[in-house]
């Protein structure tokens, strides 16, 4: 049985959210478990997503029908991670600066959305992951 495909975008999620949480920690220079949730480098919806269409195109090839519905969806949640989830973080920001006065006003989370280079990096880190999975379950 193949567990591949139900072990690489798992291992693509922890491989980021553990390179997430390393980088947020040293650059805030203390453990950053503040910072863990959507925003952040790398993307994990992105390393999830391109995971499984890199691990699709490994084991069937870019020609199968499954690598183009993966590939869709990967461009669906990284079109999705940088304008809508982006502009959702800039809504916050201004209602959190808005509401500021409000004694019962609760703090929205700001950082909502990635950065292109934040998507890029998920994605080299999905294609790494799904490739070493290749090499180890072939």
């Amino acid at each position: 049985m193949d567990f591949s495909y139900a072990l690489t975008p798992f291992l693509a999620w922890l491989t980021a959210g553990i390179m997430k949480f390393t980088y947020n920690s040293i650059k805030a220079k203390q453990l950053a478990f503040g910072l863990i949730g959507y925003g952040g480098l790398p993307s994990n919806h992105s390393a999830i997503v391109s995971s499984m269409a890199a691990l699709i195109a490994f084991k069937e090839g870019i020609d199968h029908p499954a690598f183009g519905v993966a590939i869709t969806l990967a461009f669906i949640v990284m079109l999705d991670a940088n304008s809508l989830r982006h502009q959702v973080g800039k809504h916050a920001a201004a209602i959190n600066k808005l509401a500021a006065s409000s004694k019962d006003h609760s703090i929205l989370r700001e950082r909502m959305g990635h950065t292109r280079i934040e998507i890029a990096a998920g994605i080299l880190v999905g294609i790494a992951v799904s490739a070493g999975v290749q090499a180890v379950f072939g």
